[in-house]
């Protein structure tokens, strides 16, 4: 039986890895940030500080290693180099390896990893002894909740003589949670009179640690007999927050000041802390501390409060499949109920399927919502691919990403990896010139790849755009003819034209390498998205660059259709590519003289007639209907006997001997019980075009 506390660290410690690695990559770009510089120092000291707790000595002692040059780092001893960040990554892969279950054959690269570490210290650190040891086990039976605690710490005098160093006593304090500090110096004595031997100066510290009492007092395990040592604990994590106490009743209860002495003070209605400097009743010193002391506390009773709304639980996810499979199925009863009342025509019937109807809609848009996630989950991977990609190819390139909050349903989104992966890989490869050819021709040394998202309806729309040379439109109908995808005399527009680098075995790759010229990558990106009923477009221009368009439905679980007849026969057309609907006469056939196109407001619409598609026998109503689709940029109609309306649908699976028939991407169930398919309508214009084409 797995360890639900190591399960649970190590689901932690990838979310932990994914953010070191966003980071790292951040800090390459801005190697002077402290901001950056901390993330990564806290990511790799949670990742030691866990691993230690719950086992995982080998992730705890490889990370510590890292841990201690980021620790020179943080303090301004070392600097951020490209050479830092490419091991850090290197030992961050390296950390994911462990926790997957490598075998021991890993451990040769950790060493080289470690010492390649230990090299790039600086000689004064290494002569000044900085190693730390190894990290010991943590004993987590103190964990709790955060509390915050007042420490005041006077060493004495002859503390250095000892060998003891506040500051490192400090150091450790910093390690246990947030932290803020106030040297005392009121009792530094005048220049003539000081003895350089001795320690003159106080602290007050302000610590917010969930690890408890024991753990503070044991940093001052070794000087606590010989110094003035007072822990109090100071807002225990249960207040609701918002306020704290007053700067008076600090210093009354740090007995730094006396009540009736606050009690004149505040007679006087002037400001508490000028007032208290001015009349010398309290220094400087205590005053700052003080303040320090308020607002810390205000600040860790705000993070509470944020944690506590944000607060998230874990849920495995065939969980949430299960969920919406059961919220699938009760829409579908709901339309039966609906259904039945209406043939009913019972008041109180209808009533309950009415408040059923609503009730099932509100679960329905929660349980999707629980599955939606934002894009920047995997927009945050692909940094480091064009990095590592780019460096391979000798070119110079930034990746820049937008709408990474833009959510998508989890299935969709675990499925649009590896699309986009090669799509990435192609604009470095293909796309991006070598830093030379980018200034011979005018550009920017440094390429730029732009990965962006919006939502647009009921679709999400992702570009992959770079600012490259294009796509070269001789060669690609050079090729296309070549393959016999398209006759030698025939024109098409440009769009049509850059489709055709998405059939199978199209290359125009000059040399074979392990990015590209085998002529597979944006077949496979094709499928990929029609498998998840999306489209893809493509626009370039010679010299400035390609996009890429990727539009996909939110959800693969329940969607807004229109349900349409022919004949006995029942159909779904997904909302998100209707516009509109108008009627078909024998007239309005007869005056296109045997061509399938309609005039609709002035425009010339082509259309699709579904009875003779898919071979339905019987013949047609005097009037049919239009139900006009948009895709890429084009109206094609899709002509069927009667529109019903819109249909709530609930996407049932077809089953391998359907799974291939072409224009159906599934079924779903009626309120009656009968079967609809839904029609997969980019499919059917694609198919009635190479028809035409043929």
């Amino acid at each position: 039986m797995k360890d639900k506390n190591q399960e649970a660290y190590r689901e932690e410690a990838q979310e932990l890895l994914a953010e070191l690695e966003e980071s790292l990559l951040a800090l390459e770009q801005s190697p002077e940030d402290d901001g950056l510089i901390g993330r990564v120092f806290r990511a790799l000291h949670t990742i030691k500080g866990s691993g230690a707790m719950f086992g995982f000595e080998d992730i705890a002692s490889f990370t510590h290693e890292v841990e201690t040059v980021f620790d020179l780092v943080r303090d301004g001893k070392m600097a951020v180099t490209r050479e830092l960040v490419d091991l850090s990554l290197a030992a961050r892969d390296e950390i994911r390896a462990m926790l997957d279950g490598s075998g021991p054959e890993e451990a040769p690269t950790k060493q080289e990893i470690i010492a390649a570490l230990r090299a790039l210290l600086p000689q004064a650190a290494i002569e000044a002894g900085f190693v730390l040891p190894p990290p010991p086990p943590q004993d987590n039976s103190g964990a709790g909740a955060a509390v915050t605690y007042r420490i005041r710490f006077r060493p004495a005098a002859d503390i250095f003589l000892t060998g003891a160093t506040p500051l490192h006593l400090l150091n450790e304090l910093r390690q246990l949670g947030d932290f803020n500090v106030v040297a005392q110096t009121e009792a530094i004595p005048l220049l003539a009179d000081i003895n350089p031997e001795h320690c003159h100066t106080s602290w007050d510290i302000f610590l917010t640690t969930s690890r408890g009492f024991d753990a503070i007092a044991d940093v001052f395990i070794f000087v606590a007999d010989d110094s003035e040592l007072d822990i109090q604990v100071i807002d225990d994590g249960s207040e609701a927050g918002g306020d704290y106490k007053r700067l008076g009743e600090i210093l009354v209860e740090r007995g730094d000041l006396d009540v009736d002495s606050l009690n004149r003070l505040l007679a006087q209605r002037q400001l508490i802390g000028e007032a208290l400097i001015g009349t010398g009743l309290v220094g400087g010193d205590q005053v700052h501390s003080a303040l320090v002391e308020q607002r810390h506390v205000r600040a860790a009773q705000k993070k509470r409060l944020e944690t506590e709304a944000s607060a998230s639980i874990r849920v495995p996810s065939a969980k949430l499949d299960q969920l919406v499979d059961l919220v699938g199925e009760l829409v579908t009863v709901q339309a039966r109920l609906s259904q039945t009342a209406i043939n009913f025509q019972d008041p109180q019937l209808l009533a309950i399927a009415e408040e059923v109807e609503r009730l099932t809609g509100d679960l329905r848009d929660n349980a999707l919502n629980i599955r939606m996630l934002p894009i920047g989950t995997i927009f945050s991977k692909f940094q480091r691919l064009v990095r590592d990609l780019a460096a391979e190819l000798g070119r110079d390139v930034d990746l820049i990403t937008a709408g990474a909050e833009t959510e998508l349903d989890k299935t969709v989104l675990e499925r649009l990896n590896d699309p986009l992966v090669h799509l990435l890989r192609n604009s470095i490869d293909h796309g991006i010139e070598p830093p030379e050819a980018r200034l011979q021709a005018g550009k920017p040394k440094r390429g730029r790849i732009s990965l962006t998202a919006s939502h647009s309806g009921a679709q999400v729309l992702i570009r992959v755009h770079d600012d490259g040379g294009g796509l070269d439109r001789e060669a690609i109908r050079a090729k296309a003819v070549d393959l016999g995808c398209l006759a030698p005399d025939v024109e098409i527009p440009d769009k049509e034209l850059f489709s055709l680098i998405m059939s199978p075995g199209f290359s125009t790759a000059k040399e074979i390498t392990n990015v590209s010229g085998r002529g597979v990558g944006m077949d496979v990106v094709k499928k990929a998205i029609e498998a998840l009923r999306g489209t893809i477009e493509i626009d370039s221009q010679k010299g400035a660059g390609t996009t890429i368009t990727i539009k996909l439905p939110l959800t693969l679980a329940i969607i807004e259709g229109l349900l349409v007849t022919i004949e006995n026969d029942y159909f779904v057309v997904p909302l998100s590519v209707v516009t509109e609907c108008v009627e078909l006469t024998r007239a309005d056939v007869a005056r296109a003289n045997g061509h399938k196109i309609a005039r609709v407001r002035n425009e010339i619409v082509p259309y699709i007639h579904l009875r003779e598609r898919f071979d339905i026998e019987g013949h047609p109503p005097a009037i049919e209907q239009i139900v006009i689709t948009e895709m890429n940029g084009s109206r094609v109609g899709l002509v069927v006997d009667q529109v019903i309306g819109e249909q709530q649908t609930v996407i049932k699976s077809l089953s391998r001997v359907y799974r291939s028939v072409a224009g159906i991407s599934g079924a779903t169930l009626l309120g009656d019980g009968t079967v609809a398919l839904i029609l997969d309508a980019p499919q059917l214009v694609q198919g009635q075009a190479a028809e035409l084409a043929n």
